[in-house]
């Protein structure tokens, strides 16, 4: 497989390159972490910069590897991080592009990329987490509407979305694979009730949905009825699969500033420490290999990312932690303290191994639809 870029997938580099060494210096400062609302604006202002600049589509019209590209230059140059957007724009964004007909793709994909709509994930419930199909969320149907009812939990950014991509239970009678339907919920219908909730590290990018008899119209179904859960491994593809590239290049550059540190405060000397740095750059220059093999794949079979995308979040999410493990051997006892860099990203890599689904499902993923073992029972 061709790993290597055309002549034109370099000049797309070279511009991005560009814009982006002329705009990021006149961009505001960030708000605080817990002003989501002052967050979703100022995500939302980056992402109407991308769109005016001719940007915005890279996520959906541009071939997979432009994509990569895109998402390799930004993080490398600093650029703000999708926030408040990713849900829209790395998972559902994707989906309804793929699945959607073409007046859903008309109606929510231009506000996505214009910057003028968040997307929040109704996906894990408190009883239904790692096993996604057990989900408990009913949705009756009453003519022309959806009534849904039941709870949600992890929901990313529902305290400041407009639309939720939403699963649930529509044929209870139904093996649980084959009674699921995947709907886009307008957050502001009557019957929801969010509870954000707070993570170890302080922050409150969750959320509890309660939906109380809510009504979703039939035409915010995406894919049949009952045709949920194939739709859903869609959006995961993408979750597990491209959404991640950006922070392999955050983690590379994090390594690279882990060695100048242990340099300047002497820890540089301990040998077990450099091999363990050594180690962690192979990894990640390995799983850059691995992004960029997958997005190849992806290309050949129309755009969307397959088991390799469980192989890629299965040993990024370990390395991830592994990384953050060696800044706390870096910094010593200063790793208590919370102000100093990389000490709240080590307590948020310990979520990663939980996150879109858990390293044990991606393990059974492998298992059973890369290497063709059979199912447990």
């Amino acid at each position: 497989m061709d790993l290597s870029y055309t002549a034109e997938e370099e000049d797309f580099r070279a511009r991005l390159r560009d814009w982006l060494s002329s705009v990021l210096p006149a961009l505001p400062p960030k708000p605080p972490p817990d002003d989501w609302p002052g967050r979703r604006a100022y995500d939302l202002g980056w992402q109407r910069r991308l769109h005016d600049a001719g940007y915005a589509d890279v996520h959906w019209d541009a071939s997979p590897t432009l994509r990569l590209i895109f998402l390799e230059e930004t993080e490398r140059a600093g650029a703000p991080y999708v926030g408040a957007n990713f849900v829209g724009l790395l998972h559902a964004g994707p989906t309804i592009a793929a699945e959607g007909t073409a007046e859903q793709r008309a109606r929510w994909l231009p506000p996505i990329l214009r910057g003028e709509e968040v997307w929040c994930q109704g996906f894990s419930e408190p009883g239904a987490g790692s096993d996604l199909a057990a989900l408990r969320t009913r949705a009756r149907r009453d003519g022309d509407t959806y009534v849904v009812t039941g709870s949600k939990i992890w929901t990313s950014h529902a305290e400041v979305a407009d639309w939720c991509e939403l699963l649930v239970r529509t044929d209870p009678g139904a093996p649980k694979h084959q009674g699921i339907t995947w709907l886009v919920l307008p957050m502001d219908a009557p019957g929801i009730t969010v509870r954000p909730l707070r993570t170890l590290a302080g922050s409150a990018e969750f959320a509890e949905v309660f939906l109380d008899e809510v009504r979703v119209p039939v035409a915010n179904r995406v894919g049949d009825e009952n045709d949920g859960w194939r739709v859903t491994m869609v959006t995961l593809s993408f979750e597990r699969g491209t959404a991640f590239a950006g922070e392999v290049v955050a983690c590379r550059r994090v390594l690279g500033e882990l060695a100048v540190e242990a340099r300047e405060n002497g820890r540089w000397d301990d040998p077990a420490l450099r091999r363990r740095l050594g180690r962690l750059d192979a990894e990640f220059r390995a799983l850059w290999r691995l992004t960029q093999w997958n997005v190849s794949a992806a290309e050949a079979s129309g755009g969307v990312p397959g088991t390799g995308g469980s192989v890629f979040k299965l040993r990024y999410s370990h390395a991830r932690q592994e990384l953050y493990d060696a800044a706390a051997q870096v910094l010593g006892p200063d790793c208590l303290d919370l102000d100093r860099p990389w000490a709240l990203e080590r307590l948020s890599s310990l979520s990663y191994t939980i996150a879109a689904g858990t390293s044990q499902i991606q393990h059974s993923i492998i298992a059973e639809r890369a290497l063709g073992l059979p199912k447990g029972r």
